[in-house]
């Protein structure tokens, strides 16, 4: 599977964007899809993940209550939802693919990766 992210951009604390990871080929409802970030210097760190029938999500701690994740199989597409945005949450944010049905937030069980998107917020 190939992926692509897009959506990001630059937007002000407190707003909100919607990541896209678009894949091609036909098994991306056999896969879950998670989200990284990561920032300058800094180690890619998970996001959200959602399972392969969207069935199960998870999200890191400091996401919780602001970001949501979904899918559409029919339109081999996942989202991530952010709102509520922080200047902390700037980073690259890639998408990847797993073949854990379940949602996972273990970098090394992800197979497929995207490339980054770029999401920027201002103070």
């Amino acid at each position: 599977v190939q992926l692509q992210a897009s959506g990001g951009g630059l937007v002000q604390a407190g707003g909100s964007l919607r990541l896209s990871c678009a894949a091609s080929g036909r098994s991306f409802k056999t896969y879950s899809i998670g989200w990284f970030r990561q920032g300058p210097g800094e180690e890619r760190d998970f996001v959200a993940a959602i399972g392969w029938d969207g069935g199960t999500t998870y999200f890191h701690d400091s996401v919780k209550g602001r970001f949501t994740i979904s899918r559409d199989n029919d339109k081999n597409t996942a989202y991530l939802q952010m709102n509520s945005l922080k200047p902390e949450d700037t980073a690259l944010y890639y998408c990847a693919a797993s073949r854990w049905l379940a949602a996972t937030n273990r970098l090394q069980n992800y197979h497929a990766w995207g490339r980054g998107t770029l999401v920027t917020v201002s103070s």
